[in-house]
């Protein structure tokens, strides 16, 4: 390869949050006009290297960076998005940052609006310029055409599918003076088949115009057919730079999670299959409008006393599903617990019946953050139970039994190994793997029928998820609690699970003993086929 055709270099990148390493010495070139295609499962280190890349303040107020990243051979350090842009970066994230009340072309012209000159500007100066419609419809044309698409530039963009919003946010991009790179992030994830293929079609019409392009993908099979080079990334390294030429899919679905590809791991118990009266809970046909994580349609069942794993890649809808059983996110279809329909919507109904949730947002929906711990995990037990309440008068006063809530605390803080400086401490001022802890015990208090856990070792260290998962196992167990765990890390859910569920595009796409082949749980989730209610492969692509 020729340097002087090398337009991005990353040599020797990494990165740490709080003592977390996320990026460990990171290498790869991308040549000029070609387009690279970057996987690796949740949590591999793809959203913090185009962090630095496209100076993204949390990369500089957490400490910046380890390594060096070269743009046409002159050693770039960003401090910000508007420097990488007026490099010529630019990046389409996954959510979309476009005013609905404006048209199209007013959107792809977004703080670059064309103006005209008056008599009155001539005096006081640019800054009284009036807005040219005419020439920013014509530069807005001129960047759809580029993409070789047909949008309207008048129409307002409320009035647009998702789809087409998607090839907005890349004409605003390309529209840039000097745009050399652009960093697509999973922008087929909101896009149907076809418009899929359109925006294949667009890339490589960029590529052959000299624009380089690193795309984010979970959709394999799109990785394959449109990239010149291929990046895989695993637990913050780069276990593979190669030509995509004759790689298949089920090849880098190995490469992602190929730790344990040809291992075989010891598991709690063997799939069974599930008879008609030993199901707790089922959900026929749920949808939840969870924005980020959209389920469309999903029906399953859960059988009492077993642990069911629920993964997928961010942003597939797996943390839909508890959010909206829950109530948290607006939902329909049909619940049934313990044989009888529940109400869905309705928080208060869903915990009395006995399901409880330890959520995702720990600190923004877990716990109550400026109260105590023995607080914490006695809250809900007391409002939804009336557990710790002493009554008098015939239970016309009720008052707090504080003995019993030290007791629990004690308890809990001592068999979870919960860190602190007593059951009085506030649960703000509690590490990240603590304040989960006292999730958990917050939930153990309610002595639940059916637990969901969502993310139950999200930002914890590797000694403190050994302990939650310990946790889970042994609550289930000695309890024969059904529970029903949401995680982006496999292998955590190949670890507890006596199934695992794997959701892609809203829905569950099938589901798998934890002892099935790895590669088959990463083709899952790219969506590569679908398993059905006969164990079946059907191949979607």
């Amino acid at each position: 390869m020729s340097t002087d055709n090398v337009l991005l270099k990353v040599e020797g990148v990494g990165k740490e949050y709080d003592g977390n390493r996320v990026l460990k010495d990171i290498s790869f070139t991308l040549e000029k006009g070609k387009i690279l295609g970057l996987v690796g499962e949740n949590g591999a280190g793809k959203s913090t290297l185009m962090n630095i890349l496209f100076g993204m303040k949390v990369i500089s107020e957490t400490g910046g960076y380890e390594g060096s990243v070269y743009l046409n051979g002159e050693k770039i350090k960003f401090k910000s998005p508007v420097d990488a842009l007026k490099a010529g970066i630019g990046m389409v994230h996954q959510e979309f940052s476009l005013i609905p009340g404006f048209t199209v072309g007013e959107n792809v012209l977004l703080n670059m609006e064309k103006t005209k000159k008056s008599l009155l500007s001539k005096v006081l100066g640019k800054r009284v310029e009036t807005i040219d419609l005419p020439e920013i419809r014509k530069s807005a044309q001129k960047a759809i055409d580029t993409l070789g698409i047909q949008l309207d530039t008048e129409t307002l963009v409320s009035e647009m599918p998702v789809g087409h919003k998607q090839f907005i946010e890349i004409a605003r991009e390309i529209n840039r003076s000097q745009v050399k790179l652009i960093v697509l992030d999973e922008p087929t994830a909101v896009l149907t088949e076809s418009e899929a293929e359109i925006l294949l079609r667009s890339m490589r019409l960029l590529a052959d115009i000299g624009i380089s392009i690193v795309f984010i993908s979970h959709r394999l099979h799109e990785i394959t057919s449109i990239c010149d080079t291929i990046v895989v990334l695993r637990d913050g390294l780069v276990v593979v730079e190669t030509p995509s030429e004759s790689v298949d899919v089920r090849q880098i679905a190995e490469w992602m999670v190929g730790r344990d590809v040809d291992e075989e791991a010891k598991y709690i118990r063997p799939l069974v299959k599930i008879d008609e009266k030993d199901i707790i809970f089922e959900a026929r046909n749920l949808w939840v409008d969870m924005p980020g994580e959209t389920i469309k349609n999903v029906s399953l069942k859960v059988r009492t006393g077993e642990i069911l794993g629920i993964g997928g890649l961010a942003g597939q809808g797996k943390l839909g599903i508890p959010n909206g059983i829950m109530g948290l996110f607006a939902s329909g279809g049909e619940i049934f617990f313990e044989g009888k329909p529940l109400k869905l919507n309705n928080t208060l109904n869903a915990l009395q019946s006995g399901i409880v949730f330890v959520s995702e947002d720990r600190r923004g929906v877990g716990l109550l953050l400026d109260e105590p711990i023995d607080w914490n995990i006695a809250f809900n037990a007391m409002q939804v139970q009336n557990k710790f309440l002493k009554s008098y008068l015939g239970g016309v006063i009720k008052w707090r039994d504080e003995k019993a809530m030290k007791a629990c605390a004690l308890e809990y803080i001592k068999s979870l190994e919960i860190r602190c400086t007593s059951q009085r401490q506030k649960a703000r001022n509690l590490s990240g793997g603590n304040q989960q802890k006292v999730c958990l015990a917050k939930a153990f208090a309610m002595n639940p029928k059916l637990l969901f856990v969502s993310e139950p070792t999200r930002g914890i260290d590797v000694g403190a998820k050994k302990l939650v998962l310990h946790a889970l196992r042994k609550y289930n167990e000695e309890n024969n609690t059904t529970i029903v765990i949401i995680s982006s890390e496999l292998e955590e859910l190949r670890s507890i699970s006596d199934r695992i569920a794997i959701v892609c595009e809203g829905k569950i796409f099938g589901i798998l003993p934890p002892d099935a082949e790895v590669v088959d749980f990463g083709l899952l989730m790219a969506g590569e086929f679908k398993i059905n209610e006969e164990g079946e492969k059907i191949w979607l692509r």
